[in-house]
């Protein structure tokens, strides 16, 4: 079977988070074939892979949410002008009405036309200008129509891709992943799968409500943009996976059909982290607490400093360790580094991105201060390792930390309240002195991973619903389509 892989700012020019995953599902289906289809920002990353890919991933193509090419143009002194289908199906679009995706697909399918030819036309002005006069006339409206065709672009740009024809398309998340899986299942007819790590028209809510770089009513208009593609792709999907079960809850209020969600928790390869080579000499006498994260806003890293900087004042022998790359966002980076130099503090060391194995055996336990996260694999990571966990209460990490309803394994770290420093301080501090909690919770971490989240067990969930695809059902009892 061909399987399309969807996926955006993620696999393969990103390391760790859902890119691993990315990998680890591919390497676990040797038998099938796989292409991957990027969503990158533009070409400046393109072919920069920070992955050498599995031998079944036969193609790697890419979607650019900006790019110099903007399709074809039309001849000097003619402009592209839309039916009445397709001027009825963009008004739609931007109307928040019940979009006319089929029209839309079609328009930039199967006509050739320049992207800037669509968004500077009278068609497109028309419809803002409409738009316009109902909702936000107090504005100045030629501010309002540029802000317009820059919320439009990468949007128009994503559905001009031309996408590899594969038997299933599974998109790593909604947005514009889930719009081009749908795109692709209108065009050829195939299967479409969404999973979810966290989700991602929440995750841009947030993102979009607290950015500098868009203000005021432009807000609402991205967040309305991020959520009608996600509509459309749980509308299409045959398959919808979420991580655990409030993701679930999360997926239903976003308008998921009931019927198609099915929770598929993460799974990580348990045989990596046997054995880990332990402190180095002259180590001993340390307290390492470990941090595999990407230095990005969404990780909240000046927390965790500003925390370690109260917790070494208790526990002099404590050192942070911050491991992962620090290029994604380099100013918050350069700010974190120089909030460690401002305070003065001792023993932060920013490794860049590692092995993650070469050096979780010399940590004491880890820490993840994140203010939004799915079901992080660093924590399972952590767990196979027999580390305890500090978390913040975000995504699934009570659960992992705490169990479920039928988990009475017990705590396997310390639950926090998102950006509070002085409960991420005592968290440090209460691992740090006490030896015998550490190593119970490393325990009880180690036995939950062992009991539910093994990559084994991942891969099982997936071949079912893989086979289920295939075979043109999707379960025994209810056959809701046929190959």
């Amino acid at each position: 079977m061909r399987i399309c892989i969807v996926a955006e700012g993620c696999y393969p020019y990103v390391v760790g988070g859902v890119s691993g995953w990315i990998n680890s599902m591919i390497k676990s289906f040797p038998e099938h074939e796989f292409v991957v289809l990027s969503i990158i920002s533009d070409r400046t990353t393109s072919g920069k892979f920070q992955y050498e890919l599995p031998d079944n991933v036969s193609e790697v193509y890419e979607a650019y949410l900006n790019d110099n090419d903007w399709g074809t143009k039309p001849k000097e002194g003619r402009r592209t002008h839309l039916s009445n289908k397709q001027h009825k199906a963009l008004r739609s679009i931007i109307f928040n009405y019940e979009p006319e995706w089929y029209a839309i697909f079609d328009l930039f399918q199967k006509t050739a036309f320049s992207i800037d030819d669509i968004l500077m036309g009278a068609d497109f002005l028309h419809i803002v200008q409409e738009y316009y006069d109902k909702n936000y006339s107090q504005i100045v409206f030629s501010d309002f129509l540029w802000t317009m065709r820059s919320i439009y672009l990468p949007l128009f740009l994503v559905l001009k891709t031309k996408i590899p024809k594969a038997d299933v398309y599974h998109c790593v998340a909604t947005g514009y992943a889930g719009l081009l899986g749908g795109m692709a299942k209108y065009m050829y007819g195939c299967r479409l799968i969404v999973s979810e790590h966290g989700i991602y028209t929440r995750e841009r809510e947030e993102e979009i409500l607290k950015a500098s770089w868009v203000g005021g009513i432009y807000k609402n208009i991205w967040i309305e943009q991020f959520r009608k593609m996600s509509k459309l792709a749980y509308d299409r999907a045959d398959v919808v996976t979420a991580l655990y079960e409030h993701a679930s809850e999360l997926q239903l209020e976003l308008g998921c059909p009931k019927d198609k969600i099915e929770i598929t928790p993460n799974g990580i390869d348990v045989s990596r982290f046997a054995n880990l080579p332990g402190k180095l000499p002259g180590e001993e006498n340390d307290i390492n607490i470990g941090a595999v994260v990407r230095v990005t806003p969404i990780k909240e890293i000046k927390t965790m400093i500003r925390a370690f900087a109260f917790a070494k004042k208790e526990v002099p022998n404590l050192k942070l360790w911050i491991m992962g790359p620090t290029d994604e966002d380099s100013e918050y980076a350069r700010e974190c580094f120089e909030l460690v130099d401002v305070m003065e503090i001792k023993d932060v060391k920013f490794t860049g991105r590692v092995n993650v194995t070469d050096y979780l055996g010399r940590m004491d336990f880890t820490i993840l201060t994140s203010i939004s996260e799915g079901q992080p694999l660093t924590i399972l990571e952590s767990y196979a390792a027999k580390k305890p966990v500090i978390a913040t209460d975000v995504g699934d990490c009570r659960e992992l930390i705490y169990g479920d309803l039928f988990d009475d394994l017990g705590a396997a770290g310390i639950l926090c309240h998102i950006m509070n420093v002085e409960e991420i301080a005592r968290a440090m501090i209460e691992l740090a002195l006490s030896k015998d909690k550490r190593e119970k919770m490393g325990e009880i971490g180690y036995k939950r991973v062992m009991k539910n989240y093994k990559v084994e067990m991942m891969h099982e969930k997936y071949e079912d619903i893989y086979s289920r695809l295939r075979a043109g059902y999707l379960d025994d009892d209810s056959e809701r389509w046929i190959v």
